[in-house]
């Protein structure tokens, strides 16, 4: 009796949390997929986004790529103030 207990509050738990629709939701795409994948596992986590932590590498590379838009954003504002310049002149 505790264990159905248990296992029905884990269960409102999931669906309260959406787990249970998004896992429907995928396991439908997958049963719907007219060619299956060689890996289910695969294309759940690929449908679920799951994918590996990042590594400090990976991170380090984001906030590079996102320091080189601020400058290329910056840049091309100069760029902008420069043509105008030209053209007065």
């Amino acid at each position: 009796q505790a264990a159905d207990s248990k296992r029905e509050q884990f269960r409102q738990y999931l669906e309260k949390s959406g787990v249970l629709d998004m896992l429907t939701k995928v396991l439908v795409a997958l049963y719907e997929e007219p060619e299956k994948p060689d890996s289910a596992l695969d294309f759940l986590k690929h449908h679920l986004g799951a994918s590996a932590p990042e590594t400090p590498e990976i991170e380090a590379l984001r906030l590079e790529v996102a320091e080189m838009k601020e400058k290329y954003e910056a840049v091309l504002e100069e760029n902008k103030k420069l043509k105008t310049k030209v053209k007065v002149y």
